[in-house]
């Protein structure tokens, strides 16, 4: 598996790609190609530009929640497959894949921070497919689908309200997800922000494949000045799984990527890096 990344808080220096706080990776693996998440804007298409990366040949378009930062580069990426209609350009029409939840209105602090665009709008451009379930995108790549919250130290504090059936409510994000590589060396875990806890998410993807071994951890993990208990609880579980290197970044901090430097290998994570996995 290869894995570009697109977009990122950080970028590495001499490349001079552009960076924001959102998340966006280019993953191929198994002849498929796959967009894991959009970040803000339009920079993760400028990137794969620059990168040489074509996105008209995408298969499938994951979500893994309905976070701005993760979702709203799609308005983008339909004005770019529009405009390839409009002069006649071929472009594959990929699958979109995301939680059954994830067009939820959400706000936070007064603002819309959800998904801006709706299902019948992306189902112009997109074969939408919403889900709770895992889904295997190939042989070696499922999507989680809703992550059981099972330990509980994580998931604690909602992330602002949601709109459900005319009600808003304290939204803790259950539509946050992952999608996990299967190779010789273990799991690959791959994430947007955790929201669902990233030793949730760690502990479904176990379960899904049936294996123990997590080789690498790659994207965030919702690791921002988090509370003591969190931090040291998720120390203990990480610590416990034998993972061979973590990459966190985007939505953690650096005193907690300190700590967790303690205790694992930490590998640094910027637009324009390229990760392969056998």
């Amino acid at each position: 598996m290869k894995l570009t990344v697109l977009v990122d808080n950080n970028t590495e220096i001499d490349q001079y790609y552009f960076g924001e706080p959102g998340v966006s990776y280019l993953i191929e693996t198994e002849g498929k190609k796959i967009l894991f998440d959009t970040g803000y804007s339009d920079i993760f298409i400028k990137n794969a530009n620059k990168m040489g990366e074509s996105l008209l040949d995408l298969d499938y378009v994951v979500l893994s929640h309905g976070h701005n930062d993760h979702t709203w580069g799609l308005a983008y990426l339909m004005d770019l497959y529009s405009k390839k209609k409009g002069i006649n350009e071929k472009y594959k029409i990929p699958t979109l894949i995301a939680h059954s939840d994830i067009f939820l209105e959400k706000e936070f602090l007064g603002e819309n921070i959800g998904v801006n665009l709706s299902k019948e709008q992306l189902s112009i451009n997109f074969n939408v497919k919403l889900t709770k379930q895992s889904i295997f995108l190939t042989d070696n790549l499922a999507f989680l689908g809703e992550i059981p919250r099972v330990n509980d130290f994580e998931n604690k504090t909602p992330i602002g309200k949601y709109l459900k059936n005319g009600k808003r409510e304290d939204d803790y994000v259950f539509d946050d997800s992952a999608i996990v590589f299967r190779g010789e060396k273990g799991l690959v875990v791959i994430t947007g922000c955790s929201h669902a806890g990233i030793c949730n998410i760690v502990a479904e993807a176990r379960k899904v494949f049936e294996i123990n071994k997590i080789f690498d951890i790659i994207g965030g993990f919702h690791l921002l000045n988090p509370k003591e208990d969190l931090m040291n609880k998720t120390l203990e579980y990480l610590g416990n799984q034998k993972i061979e290197k973590i990459h966190p970044c985007h939505c953690t901090d650096l005193g907690s990527k300190i700590k967790l430097s303690k205790i694992l290998d930490i590998g640094e994570v910027g637009v324009g890096m390229v990760f392969e996995y056998k």
